[in-house]
């Protein structure tokens, strides 16, 4: 190694995040709740790649749910996730932009129906990706990607 190689320790088992947007990565550990006592988490931002910059997040003994795959879509749609078990990867997958949303982004209507007492759960659709736009199946208002993301910061 030179002196100008920084060595991060593998892990050996647990979850690697890569291709995350520069400067998004505590956007991820928000919605994964991370860090929290008791799980190693390491934490690159602004990495050069090949196609400009990117974070990378891994931590250990952890493997994601479908529902925080969704919510990572919102911030980081073209990341992918590596499993790791005894040091290999054993699962490689690309996040995908899901088209409905259940209980992952809040409505910005304070009148909305899914934001009263009622126990209803939030849903929106896809509309658009680039930027990201999502309409709430109750009330039709249309949230943007910066009040998406304000609601994981």
């Amino acid at each position: 190694m030179t002196k100008h190689e920084l060595k991060v320790k593998p892990i050996e088992n647990g979850t690697v995040i890569d291709h995350i947007p520069a400067n998004k990565a505590l956007q991820v550990l928000k919605i994964l709740g991370l860090p929290k006592e008791g799980t190693n988490v390491t934490l690159a931002m602004n990495v050069s790649s090949k196609l400009g910059y990117k974070d990378i997040v891994k931590f250990e003994n952890r493997e994601l749910e479908h529902t925080e795959i969704d919510k990572i879509s919102l911030i980081a749609p073209d990341a992918t996730i590596n499993i790791i078990r005894d040091y290999e990867i054993v699962a490689k997958d690309q996040v995908r932009m899901v088209k409905e949303l259940n209980g992952i982004v809040k409505c910005t209507n304070p009148k909305c129906i899914s934001n009263t007492e009622e126990p209803i759960e939030s849903k929106f659709y896809l509309v658009e990706s680039d930027p990201i736009t999502v309409r709430c199946h109750y009330c039709e208002r249309l949230v943007q990607a910066n009040e998406i993301y304000n609601q994981f910061e």
